[in-house]
């Protein structure tokens, strides 16, 4: 197979995924930790050079406050689960805001954990605003996300077939593939059928 170099990730259905479970909306959050891991793994063992990983928007912060909190939890704690696994650890987003979690701010420089490898990037209160430094309908001189490369597919769980401001530069030439199941469902499967599906497609880069 031809294999991506960088792979983005939109972890979506852990509200849905709770409900039908008969749960509390917030309680999908925690479930995504493991699912995240075993993603990360999988993504190490086909040898995939950089993964970019949908934490929070700046949007998401607008949900009720017991869901904000769950899900900011949720990312902390991910973050640092990554930097005990051999990965180079960037998290992204916007540090002015009251909405980032001061836990994150140590890892808001690239850094490498055990024997560096994958380069693993996570967007905490991220917004494509913010990202292109947008002030008063003019784009900034530099991009919030410098540091991250184009991203040549990007897979979104839980069925939704939208970007969601997801990496909008990096993203401008990525395939799109959506998985059904939602994010606490996850399957290493679910990786293998998107980079099958990504090998059989023509990338020509608009040549």
């Amino acid at each position: 197979m031809r294999i991506p170099e960088h792979v983005g990730i939109i972890p979506d259905g852990n509200r849905r995924w709770a409900l039908q479970k008969g749960l509390n909306k917030e309680d999908g959050y925690e479930r995504g930790i493991s699912p995240g891991m075993s993603l990360f793994h999988t993504c190490q063992k086909l040898g995939i050079k950089e993964m970019s990983f949908y934490g929070f928007t700046a949007d998401n912060t607008k949900r009720p406050s017991v869901q904000r909190l769950a899900f900011t939890k949720a990312c902390v704690a991910a973050v640092k689960v990554l930097s005990e696994e051999n990965a180079s650890l960037l998290v992204v987003g916007n540090t002015d805001s009251a909405m980032f979690p001061k836990e994150l701010l140590p890892y808001t420089t690239r850094r490498d954990f055990g024997k560096g490898g994958m380069k693993i990037n996570f967007l905490v209160n991220y917004s494509w605003e913010w990202d292109l430094g947008l002030k008063n309908g003019m784009i900034g001189p530099k991009l919030g996300t410098a540091d991250v490369s184009r991203v040549d597919l990007v897979i979104r769980w839980g069925g939704r077939r939208r970007l969601s401001g997801f990496l909008p530069v990096q993203s401008v030439y990525s395939d799109f593939y959506v998985v059904d199941d939602y994010w606490p469902d996850f399957s290493p499967r679910h990786v293998e059928e998107a980079i099958s599906w990504y090998s059989r497609q023509d990338v020509t880069l608009g040549g």
